[in-house]
């Protein structure tokens, strides 16, 4: 018998519009993104929400040491470290398909209805933190 081979996971463009945005009444930053496929006539967009304490803090505690520094310097680590976090989510919500649903698709907190995907980010962070880290010490100064 032949074999099929899987099918090909789509090549999405992903394109960063806005963010962040501090959203009122929750404890989160949001980024709007645009993403487009070959085939689409327009873009899909995605707004992805980083939970302040459930993500940025949890990566916050993996990099270790970045808490000191000026409120600006602090500013520019939240805004550089938030993206990251939205960046991958953005990333895992792909993988699930979950832009193929819909044309509008909203990513909450990985710490809501959305936990099972923790783990995922999780590992991110661990395998990323030297990276990010050599990131803060470039473009912070910390």
């Amino acid at each position: 018998m032949d074999e099929k081979p899987p099918p090909a996971v789509p090549k999405y463009d992903v394109t960063l519009s806005t963010g962040p945005f501090r959203e009122p009444g929750a404890e989160a930053l949001s980024y709007d993104y645009f993403i487009n496929r070959k085939g689409w006539l327009i873009p899909r967009v995605m707004r992805v929400f980083v939970d302040i304490k459930g993500e940025l803090e949890l990566l916050q505690r993996h990099l270790q040491g970045v808490s000191e520094g000026t409120p600006g310097q602090q500013l520019k680590v939240t805004q550089l470290l938030s993206r990251k976090i939205a960046d991958r989510k953005v990333v895992i919500a792909l993988e699930e398909g979950r832009i193929e649903k819909a044309t509008e698709v909203l990513v909450k907190g990985f710490t809501e209805n959305d936990a099972y995907l923790l783990p995922k980010l999780e590992t991110w962070m661990k395998e990323a933190k030297e990276s990010i880290r050599e990131e803060i010490r470039e473009k912070v100064g910390l």
